[in-house]
């Protein structure tokens, strides 16, 4: 087992070596685009879950009571929270308090989702780089030693090839995640706004 995981490591290593310097880059704008997808999934299912409807919404603004912490924690509670804490009993100026809770709230949820796309749309283009560094390396051999050192030539087309592919498997799944993350965000939007306009006539 110890074995396996040892020789896996080296294949992994022999992988990034091979890649050649292009592959440094690749790997730390995954690691950015996949630390900043799981910390917007999270956020989402967060506000998903223990979410109240807006006729309860409604209940806590009119009762001017906080909704609890421990039971409702999704979007709608966050805005009732938001507005609660805030709130001044003057009905003109609570109206544009909730005006204001509902535009944070949903500014809050692109946090983030421009870099995702960016990174996402990043990956390939290093990997295009690599391609052409590697090809470049191919062509320096070439000069030098002709066609026939095979095995000098290989290690530029490796790199050519390992770069572009290690692009594309950052980048199909990135910007994958990146338009489902912004079809979440949308929705949640949409949901908060309706909320916010229904529950104007209890400010």
């Amino acid at each position: 087992m110890i074995r396996m995981l040892y020789d896996h490591i080296r294949h992994i290593e022999d992988y990034l070596i091979s890649g050649g310097v292009v592959m440094a880059p690749l790997i730390i704008v995954s690691f950015i685009l996949w630390t900043l997808i799981i910390n917007r999934t999270m956020f989402f299912r967060r506000l998903y879950q223990r979410n109240m409807n807006r006729k309860l919404a409604a209940e806590f603004i009119r009762a001017n009571r906080l909704p609890d912490y421990h039971r409702y924690r999704g979007a709608i509670a966050l805005l009732v929270t938001e507005f609660l804490n805030r709130r001044s009993n003057d009905s003109e100026l609570d109206s544009h308090i909730l005006d204001e809770a509902v535009m944070s709230l949903v500014a809050s949820l692109d946090k983030h989702l421009a870099l995702i796309s960016i990174l996402a749309g990043t990956a390939p283009l290093l990997g295009l780089l690599g391609t052409v560094t590697g090809m470049i390396t191919t062509f320096d051999i070439i000069a030098i030693f002709g066609t026939g050192n095979a095995k000098a030539m290989a290690g530029g087309i490796s790199e050519a090839l390992i770069t572009t592919q290690t692009g594309l498997l950052i980048a199909i799944p990135g910007l994958y995640m990146s338009n489902f993350l912004k079809q979440r965000a949308q929705r949640l939007k949409q949901r908060i706004a309706s909320v916010g306009i229904y529950l104007k006539r209890y400010v």
